[in-house]
């Protein structure tokens, strides 16, 4: 079990990347064939924010603008599976990572902001007419990209980072409202009563940006670091994090606050996204 769906950059011990090789002398780990790897399972005690436009039936036209915020708390007693696991390989300076996602809660608390009929002014709906509203959300993030080793030493390494960032979302919002909206094209239609709402979104960008650890000598600990920033099917998205590990010589344990943004245009599906808070995780190499 998990919340959704790690301040400064992102997560030594993986957080929308993963963790660089724990080694005390800052070079990536020796094996006989070249290759190192490691997986890293973690816990994100997150918040998440979301603003959507679900989908109005045909027979209306339009769409129905929501916001949500569920604290950690709030989705743990929602959720219905959740999944957060992260990837690295590497050989000499080249390196390839991997960060997936997933939550799907259900019930989770709501809010319809406004109803947004085609070619009319939107309408306000006041949160005093909400008898209830209830939002079920399936988020998977998925996050792949190469990286290279610009900078390393005894204090730790700098590395470049190129790739992509899928963002899906389906969202249904179970409503019961004390109004009732006729629809604009004349054919009886309303809006209103007891009711749900859906829609979903499968949105792509690319990504670029950098990520390492500094080594705090002669201790064990790190500071671990990333972050990306980029465009596609969103405006903008970006995710930067960094806490604190302490390497061990077969596994990396690590603390670190993570922040992780989609920003959409005001007519998509999805109008923003953030998820935010405190990881923890485990980085185990082979």
């Amino acid at each position: 079990m998990v919340a959704v769906l790690a301040g400064l950059l992102a997560a030594g011990a993986r957080s929308g990347a993963q963790a660089q090789q724990p080694i005390s002398s800052g070079q990536p780990a020796a094996s006989t064939s070249g290759w190192t790897f490691d997986i890293t399972p973690y816990v994100w005690f997150s918040t998440i924010n979301v603003d959507m436009n679900l989908n109005l039936p045909p027979a209306l036209g339009g769409s129905v603008s929501t916001s949500t915020s569920a604290g950690f708390g709030d989705i743990l007693s929602h959720i219905n599976f959740g999944a957060m696991v992260a990837a690295d390989a590497r050989y000499d300076r080249f390196s390839l990572l991997t960060d997936f996602l997933y939550l799907n809660a259900g019930g989770v608390g709501s809010n319809i902001k406004s109803v947004n009929f085609r070619d009319q002014a939107p309408i306000l709906i006041s949160k005093s007419l909400e008898t209830s509203a209830g939002i079920r959300l399936s988020v998977p993030i998925w996050t792949l990209a190469g990286g290279y080793t610009v900078a390393q030493g005894d204090w730790g390494n700098f590395d470049a980072i190129a790739g992509f960032r899928y963002l899906g979302v389906h969202g249904t919002l179970n409503y019961s409202l004390a109004l009732t909206l006729t629809g604009p094209r004349g054919n009886g239609a309303t809006f209103g009563g007891v009711g749900g709402v859906s829609g979903d979104a499968g949105i792509w960008n690319g990504i670029g940006g950098f990520r390492g650890r500094i080594l705090i000598q002669d201790t064990g600990f790190f500071i671990p670091y990333y972050f990306d920033i980029g465009a596609g099917g969103s405006n903008l998205t970006w995710q930067i994090a960094s806490g604190v590990g302490y390497q061990t010589r077969y596994a990396d344990l690590s603390l670190t606050y993570r922040y992780l943004s989609f920003e959409q245009g005001s007519g998509s599906i999805v109008q923003n996204l953030n998820i935010r808070g405190p990881m923890i995780a485990a980085t185990f190499r082979f």
